[in-house]
Formats: structure tokens, C-alpha cells, sequence
């Protein structure tokens, strides 16, 4: 097991200690109250068994997000919970103003920095409230007044929420909607109906619930050639071209991190103009100005994501990330697609989402259900499709081995052979 762990993608980071290692690294207080022994409950087998490998942690966790991290950033995490590299303290306790945090968040933008190919004319700000709260962000830092025009590409049920939310702070339309459709497509690019007095033209890049990706970007058609996405559920999945983009916004919760941080991406020279009854706590400029240490932080969550960054720099970057989630949508896609109508996914090939696969079966609910509840039982767990569509969604994010695919595939071929 240790050899596997070792020849892991991962295998950069480091890994978890023994347990003896763990508990002889905790130093306690000099008068230590006295613990009565029979009140202590000795650890469990599964407590103190070291981790397998990458992938191999007993269970595949399919779920959307909160989602699956790298095994590896899980261990190094754990190796520096107690003692931050030697400081004495956990990096949860320190000071978001000390040497320790300051050289963490600097290193984390710098390697999204190189990840993404960030040019210098973008800020990178690590911000908090998700990426519903940059639903009212965006208007208010891109629009001069609520009566400025935007405009909104509705793919899905975050676009729709998002362009809801920008109404209340701009004079924002549709620019197309999939909503008659049942969100399973997405219009030629050349065919969106723009407005060239918007401020912006929004979009989400991949849809995590209906699971729509855009495999290329709308050119927007405003004077200022302003393009925003809501990068959610597909952030640092593959190589972007950043430049063509004004702001960039991300939960990091998909991807590269736990809940707790949204990452957004600004051009600089759209930092300073928000409406004059921003929040403070929305305005670009709070951020910028403060290098994302206005106030406190989301510290803990932000030096995962800086753990991320690196896993996947030494994975080979986003080329070699996209390369690897092309294969495993891949084989779950062609699974789905040669079942003869068994398993379906409604979404156009053209479109469908590296990232969030969604399918139902023809022999309708009640054989979904047994399916996601089989499926736990092999230990894949979180299958159950969003509560707003039903059916079954896999989430294969970038953390999700291939083994974990193969799995599920080989459970779906076995699932139908016993209910034909």
C-alpha cells in the first residue's frame, strides 16, 4: 500500500504520519489535569489504520459539492493540523495578519496565478459568502446605476438564479434562455441576442445540475467587450484563457477547496467603479486594496486551496488535469450511451459537462432509487440527482480517481444485467 501511495499523482505532498509519530508530535501542558484511563476510549482499528493510497479511502464520494479533495491534501493537512511547520501553532489559530498565513495566501495566488496563466492586468481576490453572493457583486461592481443594462445567458439553474439576483441591481435581460428545453443545450455562439449598451455579458461555464458546459466562450457584443462567468463547478478543470474574460468567479467548494471561499478574478481597471450604495463587503476595491485581509479571512480553507494549487501544478498543470477528466467523463459518457436506452443522459453530446454527468433510467424513479441505494451499499456514495430534477448525477471533479469511475461503470453494466 505504501508503494502505491508513493507513485501517486500526489505523492508530492506529504503523507499522513504514523499514528505513534501523530500523538509523540502533540505536546501537552507541563500540569496536565488527571485523566482517569477508564474514561478514555481506546482508538478504533479504522482511526489508527494508516491511509491507502489516493483513491482507495474505502468509499467514492460522487457528490457535487462539497466535493472530493485529493487524498494527499487531506494528509498534509492532517501531518500540519496540530503544528503549522513547526510554528507551535495550527494554522486555524494564527493571526490572518502573521508571517505564517501571509506567506500561505501569497504562495496560494501565486500558483493560481501560474496554474491559470493570470496576467497582471487581473486582481485575485479570496473572498467569502459563495458565488450566490457575487450574484449581487457583479452588477454592483460592473454597473453604474441600477438602470444600466446587462446581459444574461440563462444555461441553467444557477445562471437563472444569478441573472434573478442581478435584476435587483441592474436593468439586466436575457440574452438566451434553455429553459424550454429543459436546460440540455446551449445556442450557437453567434446567435445570442446581445445588447450593445450592456455593462457585461454573464455566463456559467458548466451548470453543476443539469450538467451544460460551454467547451467555448461567447464573444461579447457590449461596447466594453465584458465577459463574466461563474466558473463554480468547473474552476482550474482545464486551461482558460483569462484575458478574454473581465471577472471570473468560483466556489471553491467544487474544485479546489472546502466551502468557505469564492475565488473571484477581476480585471483591475473594473476595480473601483461600484455603485454608491455597495456594501462594503461586495466592493472589488475593499479586496484589492487589502490583498482579500479586509477582515478576517476564511483562513483555513484558503491554505487547502493553496494545497490544491500545488497538487496541481505537480500533476502537470490544467493541460494535464483536462486531459485526465476528458478520459474519465469519457468512459461514464460512452457507458451511458451504450446501454440501449437504459441509462440516458439528456443533455446534447456537443455540450455535456466533463464535470457533472446527469442520467436517469428508462425504467423510471423507483429504479433510481434502488440504483443510488445499491450503489451506496458498493460504497459509491452521494449519486442522487439535485432535488430539483431528480435522477442520478456523478460528479467527477478533478479529485475523483479514475478507479472510481471504472467502478461506477462497472456497477451500472451490473445493475442492468440484474434488472433487465
Amino acid at each position: 500500500m505504501a508503494a502505491a501511495a508513493t507513485s501517486s499523482p500526489h505523492s508530492m505532498l506529504l503523507h499522513r504520519p504514523s499514528p505513534a509519530a501523530a500523538v509523540s508530535s502533540i505536546r501537552l501542558p507541563a500540569r496536565a489535569a488527571k485523566i482517569s484511563c477508564a474514561a478514555v476510549a481506546a482508538p478504533s482499528a479504522a482511526a489508527t489504520a494508516p491511509f491507502a493510497a489516493a483513491g482507495e479511502r474505502g468509499v467514492y464520494n460522487f457528490a457535487a459539492g462539497p466535493a472530493t479533495l485529493p487524498l494527499a491534501v487531506l494528509q498534509k493537512a492532517q501531518a500540519e493540523l496540530v503544528d503549522y511547520r513547526g510554528s507551535g501553532m495550527s494554522i486555524m489559530e494564527m493571526s490572518h495578519r502573521g508571517k505564517e498565513f501571509d506567506a500561505a495566501i501569497k504562495k496560494a495566488e501565486a500558483d493560481l496565478r501560474t496554474l491559470l496563466s493570470v496576467p497582471d492586468t487581473h486582481e485575485v481576490l479570496f473572498l467569502q459568502g459563495g458565488a450566490s453572493t457575487q450574484f449581487s457583486a457583479v452588477p454592483l461592481n460592473l454597473c453604474a446605476s441600477p438602470a444600466s443594462p446587462a446581459d444574461y445567458l440563462v444555461s441553467g439553474s444557477w445562471s437563472d438564479k444569478a441573472f434573478k439576483e442581478a435584476k435587483k441591481f441592474s436593468a439586466a435581460s436575457l440574452a438566451w434562455s434553455g429553459k424550454d428545453g429543459k436546460y440540455t443545450s446551449l445556442p450557437p455562439l453567434t446567435s445570442i441576442s446581445q445588447n450593445p449598451d450592456a455593462a457585461f455579458l454573464h455566463i456559467c461555464s458548466n451548470e453543476t445540475i443539469h450538467g451544460v458546459e460551454f467547451k467555448d466562450y461567447p464573444v461579447p457584443a457590449n461596447k466594453s467587450a465584458l465577459l463574466v462567468a461563474d466558473m463554480s463547478s468547473n474552476f482550474c478543470s482545464k486551461p482558460v484563457d483569462v484575458s478574454k474574460f473581465g471577472v471570473i468567479y468560483a466556489g471553491a467548494q467544487k474544485n479546489v477547496g472546502p466551502s468557505g471561499v469564492t475565488i473571484a478574478i477581476v480585471r483591475r481597471d473594473l476595480v473601483g467603479n461600484a455603485q454608491p450604495n455597495t456594501p462594503v463587503m461586495l466592493d472589488y476595491k475593499t479586496h484589492a486594496d487589502n490583498a482579500s485581509l479586509y477582515n478576517t479571512p476564511p483562513c483555513f480553507a484558503i491554505y487547502i486551496c493553496g494545497l490544491v494549487f500545488e497538487d496541481l501544478l505537480a500533476q502537470g498543470g490544467l493541460a494535464e488535469v483536462e486531459r485526465k477528466n476528458q478520459h474519465k467523463a469519457g468512459i461514464l459518457y460512452d457507458a451511458i450511451d451504450a446501454s440501449g436506452g437504459y441509462f440516458v443522459c439528456p443533455v446534447e453530446k456537443p455540450v455535456r459537462s466533463l464535470m457533472n454527468v446527469p442520467f436517469t433510467m428508462a425504467k423510471g424513479a423507483d429504479f433510481e432509487k434502488k440504483f443510488i441505494a445499491e450503489a451506496a451499499k458498493e460504497n459509491m456514495l452521494q449519486l442522487k440527482g439535485h432535488r430539483s430534477v431528480g435522477g442520478v448525477r456523478a460528479s467527477i471533479y478533478n479529485a475523483m480517481p479514475l478507479s472510481g469511475v471504472e467502478k461506477l461503470v462497472a456497477f451500472m453494466k451490473d445493475f442492468q444485467a440484474r434488472n433487465p
